[in-house]
């Protein structure tokens, strides 16, 4: 346990595998597990974790991200597999309840799990994600072929390596959702390895795979309305809804889905903006502790 300036560094063992955490706070306050994006590391919440009081934060590196250990064997990671993992890993902390901090790729798996599991997950602080984006299930075989096809490209890929710490952030920042210097910084050091000739990414060459199976515009809305439990949403201008020009509208059919739109990218959390969605959240946790919400479903 730690202050929230300083998270502690420890390792937990849930499902087989090792996963890398890093927890601010302290054990017997608000239990809030906090789950990254894709390609990401736990580091994602370096920046809003020292303004959330009062809440036991243990961010941890996903399957195959960061510090954690990677799948074995040869399949893909499927958000199924991830929501396992969730579970494992509040069992292990020995918390019955508890709350999802998510961004992106960690608000979909958070958000998919406390539907299916409300009885565990109370509360959900989602940053730029909620749903994967619907696909029309006529296009299922095809989707199916073409994430084994790359599933075994990759198994070939070797990851680029490169010289030094400076030129890893520089090409992290040009990723596809581009990042200012610091934001690369923070997942670049957590993110890279030593190997021959320089550094190299420690994710899954796989994690590159399309899901095998996605959802249905039918599955989507199933889950979403089902989205009954306490629900903070931050999304940004020039995240998903702009790459999504649908994003919006979406989310317009269901009335009892709120979000904050703040001027930003993906990763605003991580950005100059990170101050803006810290107070969401802390603001959503506290009212939430308190019970009083105003979303709140008893």
């Amino acid at each position: 346990m730690s202050d929230n300036a300083q998270p502690h560094q420890g390792r937990l063992y849930a499902n087989g595998l090792s996963f890398a955490i890093q927890e601010w706070g302290q054990v017997g306050q608000l239990p809030v597990l906090a789950l990254h994006g894709w390609l990401d590391n736990s580091a994602s919440f370096a920046r809003i974790a020292a303004l959330l009081p009062d809440i036991h934060l243990v961010a941890v590196d996903m399957a195959g991200h960061g510090l954690s250990d990677h799948r074995p064997g040869v399949g893909l990671y499927n958000f199924w597999d991830d929501i396992q993992d969730i579970l494992a890993l509040a069992d292990v902390l020995e918390w019955q309840e508890f709350v999802i901090l998510g961004h992106s790729r960690g608000a979909i798996i958070g958000a998919l799990a406390a539907v299916a599991f409300p009885e565990r997950i109370k509360a959900l602080a989602l940053i730029e994600g909620l749903m994967p984006e619907p696909v029309k299930a006529e296009n299922a075989p095809e989707q199916l072929a073409s994430a084994l096809k790359n599933l075994k490209e990759l198994a070939q890929k070797q990851h680029t390596v490169y010289p030094d710490l400076e030129t890893a952030i520089k090409a992290r920042e040009r990723g596809l959702f581009p990042l200012s210097y610091h934001a690369s910084s923070l997942l670049t050091r957590r993110g890279v390895v030593p190997v021959e000739g320089g550094l190299s990414w420690t994710s899954d060459s796989r994690l590159l795979a399309p899901s095998a199976i996605r959802l249905t515009k039918e599955h989507v809305d199933a889950f979403l309305k089902k989205l009954t439990m306490p629900l903070c949403l931050v999304l940004a201008t020039r995240g998903l809804p702009q790459l999504y020009p649908n994003y919006l509208e979406l989310l317009g059919h269901y009335s009892h889905i709120k979000y904050h739109l703040l001027e930003g990218g993906h990763h605003l959390h991580l950005e100059e903006q990170y101050a803006q969605v810290a107070g969401h959240v802390s603001g959503f946790l506290r009212d939430m502790m308190n019970n009083t919400h105003p979303y709140r479903q008893e």
